[in-house]
């Protein structure tokens, strides 16, 4: 892997025509870094998943131990997937269509619904006025503000950390894929269904391979695994401090790739597990370029090297985030939002001077 050279940081800015020169030469897929990806990633998941069956005999701790490691290499899959949906890892749409439906299978994910969803994400990324589809549901303080105490209440629960990485991982990818969206039309909502069946034969398959009980005490911890990790580098991408988000009018495709996704700079190590999806400034400019070439093009223009790196260490405090302030365009926290908003206003009400009211006589007067 290479690094970037040296360089003063500046202002990204690039037209649209200007940056598409930048990223062509990063948009043509390569098939021997795509079948070396797929090798030097199936074949050692498939040899954990045995690991994991004869671990089963000794302890289940070295189970989950081996499902730690497996549940990351899904996650390195689930790049792969995400790749074929964009069209960036084949140049073949049919080969990206049948690498995708497996990677599918692998992270019980329908892949033309996916795909359907994930691209309304990257039309609409950043833009308050069209949030709701592919992303983490964000509030304004103003829409907190004027929500129902429910509305609050539901809306705590679920930008909860435990709701998001805890049940999340779970839910969404043995539960919530399991049934189209209402908005999912035709082929998309077709690709769920065919993917339910899928997912039964493959387990029934690997329950028959394995045994039902064996199949589930692995499938579970290295299912919950790999969600925990995928939800977390897909929240720390578009939910940290200084993002970028604006109303459809003011709103830049742009600035939107570029400030309103982070540049994760994780050890090599994640790196390569993740399938260097934490270059997503990169991702989002152009979603043609495939992972990896991602680096590459990075370290390739004076444009990337501006963008300040969101480090593993720095990325915690971003689980504290919770409502976009708007006056201060950034992510705050429910503290501060209580330091911001709601003690000023308490405060407001206690510094009322008792000689400024009403006298009883006054009062009496007024009412008669």
């Amino acid at each position: 892997m290479t690094s970037a050279p040296e360089m003063t940081p500046s202002k990204p800015q690039a037209t649209i025509s200007e940056w598409k020169k930048i990223v062509a030469p990063f948009t043509v897929p390569s098939i021997p870094r795509a079948i070396w990806q797929i090798v030097n990633t199936f074949i050692p998941y498939a040899l954990l998943w045995y690991a994991m069956f004869w671990s089963l005999t000794v302890s289940y701790w070295l189970t989950l131990a081996i499902a730690v490691v497996a549940g990351l290499l899904l996650v390195r899959v689930f790049i792969m997937f995400h790749d074929c949906g964009h069209g960036s890892y084949f140049k073949s749409k049919r080969a990206n269509s049948i690498l995708g439906f497996i990677c599918g299978m692998l992270t019980f994910t329908p892949y033309l619904h996916w795909t359907w969803q994930h691209s309304v994400h990257h039309q609409t990324s950043g833009d308050l006025s069209r949030r709701g589809d592919g992303d983490i549901w964000t509030m304004t303080v103003k829409e907190y503000q004027e929500s129902s105490p429910k509305r609050r209440f539901f809306y705590r629960l679920i930008r909860n950390p435990l709701t998001l990485f805890i049940v999340g991982p779970l839910a969404l990818f043995l539960v919530q894929q399991r049934f189209p969206s209402p908005r999912a039309k035709g082929k998309d909502r077709m690709s769920v269904m065919t993917m339910n069946i899928a997912l039964v034969l493959m387990i029934v398959a690997l329950s028959y391979l394995f045994g039902f009980k064996n199949y589930v005490l692995m499938q579970l911890p290295v299912t919950m695994f790999a969600g925990m990790a995928g939800i977390w580098m897909f929240y720390v991408q578009h939910q940290y401090e200084d993002v970028y988000w604006e109303h459809r009018e003011g709103w830049d495709y742009t600035t939107a790739a570029l400030e309103g996704s982070s540049f994760y700079k994780l050890p090599k190590i994640l790196q390569w597990f993740t399938g260097n999806i934490g270059f997503h400034h990169v991702h989002h400019l152009s979603s043609r370029i495939p992972n990896y070439y991602l680096e590459k093009c990075h370290n390739s223009h004076p444009i990337f090297y501006s963008i300040p790196p969101l480090t593993l260490w720095s990325s915690l405090k971003c689980i504290n985030l919770r409502l976009w302030d708007e006056s201060d365009r950034k992510l705050i926290s429910w503290k501060e939002y209580r330091q911001r908003y709601a003690q000023p206003a308490a405060a407001k009400v206690a510094e009322v001077d008792p000689a400024d009211l009403p006298s009883p006589s006054e009062i009496g007067s007024g009412m008669s």
